[in-house]
């Protein structure tokens, strides 16, 4: 948002600061500025020049010299290359020092109004009539959009004037007078079908409109703010949208058909050609400003090109309206049109300030159209708008959330800068009134008076100092700390976090074997292909496989998350699920790992052969069991979802594991006496899994047995074909003494008669 130096200053009476130094004042008090620039530079040194002579330059395409009455510079010689550079007319000289072109001496130069930063026109010289003045140079202070969202009023020239009246202590010019404004009785009738969607439609009636180029000084205002000059009427309406911030539109009248303007929902196909040549098809989400035949503007966004000003137009009718702020958004956004007055509807204008654009209208019109006439008085069709209900204001609560005790007398100076109401109430007790600027959405609750306290004091006036509250350790829940110990122990193994998002395609969902009907479906998803709440964590993580996989030889990443099911007759329920995975184009080893992983999250875990999923390779799969309960699962992906290495997922379901471990670890205490070891050779069929053979040992052995160990494992001769020979050193002890060797003959013994009892033989 651009602001003119000069403009501000035409507001604020007796304001001297430089332009630097105001800049440097808003951003510490009212809103972020980004920097300074000055428009119409060559402004400075330029006086309006008569061409005596015109004479071509042999030799020179399109080049003439030219000898101009320069004025207080004198005669002067001119090599220019306008197309329209001729004797007689009236142009600007720009003094910039001699300069030999095409052989012929230049003393300065012609300028075209684009040089000069008074419009955009660079096809030729500018050509001044007799009432022309040249204005001055201006410094054009630009400010961060997203800094003034939240004020409406900062998006014209009088609200920032009014924030650097206050700043500097200087009085604020009202540039408005209502008084002009004439009474009802206007020639034509208006219509709101839902007060909600349009609030406020004001409009009055002008003849002998005399449409022609605007006076310099009004081209200047608005091309250094970044806004095009188009004609004097609609230079107008954009100079009241840059001053007050409140956006009009001019309609030709003579093209409108009846003497009803109606603001309504749009009806179902209708469509309308806007002023940008553009064609729009329209739904009833939005509101249309329409005549007896249709609509002649999208409401809030941009006009329509049939209702047009144009160069034959002679009576118009300027309206000045306020509409819902999300209804002129959500049609911006679905028309992909976003203009100067969206922008600022956006924002929740002040409904208040249709009359006061109407009233300023009604002053500058005659200054660039002489002879035009109101016709008639004012159309204005609104709501009922009740005043924001006063906030109250005590300054011992203000100086504790300030951080400094200020005198009433300084809080209510403050205040009223601001134009805010302040009414004493008790002591030290005010009674704040919101102006209506302030009351759309911006100020409504003791917090935001604080603020605006505090950013006109500055908050660098504020001595920080620690707060005198009592320090205490927040409470955890213990579902918040085991879920950090699982990603604390994930990250302390090399594994990066990721996250994404809780939601999934229908494709992807029959991808993995999930049916779509399980899922819960979102009414309004954030993007197409996420209409389903994840019942897995599954579809995100190959995702991010598949992605990685692009860029990395290996890697190691996991994802803490919620799925989401059906539960019957109430909400969905949430559960939290552990997934880990680990990628390597080369390493067939990243089942063995993930099974530690999960081995030190339940210690002890038994792992089961599984049924292969569709998504799974057949012979690398299984369910993980702990304490009897199936917690989780371990795979490795199906070589079709990862073509260009293997990938080893683990997925445990984090709420059941956490419902098992125990609340805390027992006390173990260090072994006193020493163990004994042995081994173990246990020969059994070539596909007996040797967790099974793991725990046989163990039941076997009782209490005795205080670790057993996987050492190796043997096929071939002279073992017969289809058996193997499978090794465990199992160490055996007592925490009271040491095991005598008789016990540990004994120990032997009864594993060896137990397993020879379930059909197995031994390897002596």
């Amino acid at each position: 948002m651009k602001f003119s130096y000069s403009w501000i200053r035409s507001l604020v009476d007796g304001l001297d600061l430089p332009a630097e130094s105001l800049e440097r004042l808003i951003t510490m008090k009212t809103a972020e500025c980004e920097g300074i620039e000055l428009a119409g530079e060559l402004l400075a040194g330029a006086v309006p020049a008569r061409v005596v002579s015109v004479e071509a330059i042999e030799g020179g395409k399109h080049v003439v010299k030219a000898v101009v009455d320069a004025g207080m510079y004198g005669r002067k010689t001119v090599v220019c290359g306008a197309p329209n550079c001729r004797a007689g007319i009236t142009t600007v000289y720009v003094p910039l020092g001699s300069k030999s072109i095409a052989g012929v001496l230049s003393e300065g130069m012609l300028a075209s109004a684009s040089e000069l930063g008074l419009s955009r026109d660079h096809a030729g010289i500018i050509e001044l009539s007799d009432s022309d003045e040249l204005p001055p140079p201006d410094h054009v202070i630009e400010i961060d959009n997203k800094s003034i969202t939240h004020r409406p009023d900062l998006w014209g020239h009088h609200g920032m004037a009014r924030e650097v009246a206050a700043i500097t202590g200087k009085k604020l010019r009202n540039p408005v007078d209502l008084s002009s404004l004439a009474s009802p009785g206007s020639p034509v009738n208006v219509e709101i079908e839902d007060l909600a969607l349009c609030p406020r439609y004001s409009a009055l009636v002008f003849e002998n409109v005399t449409v022609q180029p605007s006076p310099l000084w009004l081209q200047h205002r608005l091309t250094s703010v970044g806004l095009n000059p188009i004609n004097n009427i609609v230079d107008l309406t954009n100079y009241i949208m840059a001053e007050l911030a409140q956006p009009m539109h001019a309609f030709d009248r003579a093209r409108l058909q009846g003497d009803t303007i109606f603001a309504r929902p749009a009806k179902v196909g209708e469509s309308i050609v806007a002023l940008n040549d553009e064609s729009y098809t329209l739904t009833p989400a939005n509101v249309v400003i329409a005549d007896a035949t249709g609509p002649i503007a999208i409401a809030g966004v941009i006009g329509g090109k049939d209702s047009a000003i144009s160069e034959t137009t002679t009576s118009i009718v300027l309206e000045s309206a306020n509409f819902n702020a999300a209804s002129v958004r959500k049609t911006s956004v679905a028309l992909k049109l976003r203009t100067d007055a969206s922008m600022r509807f956006e924002k929740s204008q002040d409904p208040h300030n249709t009359v006061r654009a109407l009233a300023r209208a009604l002053d500058l019109l005659p200054l660039v159209s002489p002879g035009i006439r109101l016709v008639g008085g004012l159309a204005d069709r609104h709501a009922d708008f009740p005043a924001p209900p006063p906030v109250s204001l005590n300054l011992n609560w203000l100086a504790r959330k300030l951080g400094r005790k200020l005198d009433a007398a300084e809080v209510r100076r403050i205040l009223e800068s601001l134009d805010f109401g302040v009414a004493e109430t008790g002591f030290e007790t005010f009674s704040v009134t919101i102006p209506s600027w302030r009351a759309t959405k911006d100020v409504s609750l003791p917090d935001d008076l604080v603020e605006e306290v505090g950013r006109m004091i500055g908050y660098d006036s504020i001595q920080p100092a620690p707060p005198l509250v009592p320090c205490a350790p927040s409470y955890d829940p213990p579902e918040r700390e085991f879920l950090r110990s699982v990603r604390r122990l994930l990250a302390a193994r090399g594994y990066n976090e990721i996250s994404n998002y809780s939601f999934i395609s229908e494709e992807s969902a029959r991808r993995f074997g999930l049916a779509v009907e399980d899922h819960v479906r979102v009414l309004n998803p954030i993007a197409a292909g996420q209409e389903l709440m994840r019942t897995s964590l599954l579809p995100g993580i190959h995702g991010n496989i598949v992605e990685n996989a692009k860029h990395l030889e290996d890697f190691r990443i996991f994802e803490v998350g919620h799925e989401i099911h059906k539960s019957d007759g109430g909400k969905p329920a949430e559960r939290v699920h552990l997934m880990a995975a680990l990628y390597s184009k080369a390493a067939p080893e990243g089942l063995l790992e993930l099974k530690r992983v999960a081995e030190c999250l339940a210690s002890g875990l038994h792992v089961r052969p599984a049924e292969p999923r569709s998504w799974e390779h057949s012979a690398r799969c299984a369910e993980l069991w702990w304490q009897g309960r199936q917690v989780g699962r371990l795979s490795e992906l199906h070589p079709e979802l990862i073509d260009s290495g293997r990938a080893a997922v683990l997925d445990l379901d984090l709420a059941l594991l956490q419902e098992l471990k125990p609340d805390r670890s027992g006390y173990k205490p260090v072994r006193r006496f020493p163990t004994s070891a042995f081994d173990l050779s246990v020969i059994a069929d070539s596909r007996e899994l040797a967790g099974n053979l793991e725990l046989h040992i163990r039941q076997f052995a009782g209490e005795l047995a205080e670790a057993i160990e996987y050492v190796r494992e043997f096929q071939g001769a002279p073992l017969p074909e289809g058996r193997k020979s499978v090794t465990f050193r199992l160490i055996a002890g007592a925490p009271d003494r040491t095991l005598s060797s008789p016990e540990t003959t004994a120990l032997y013994d009864r594993i060896v008669a137990g397993l020879t009892g379930l059909g197995y033989e031994f390897r002596g």
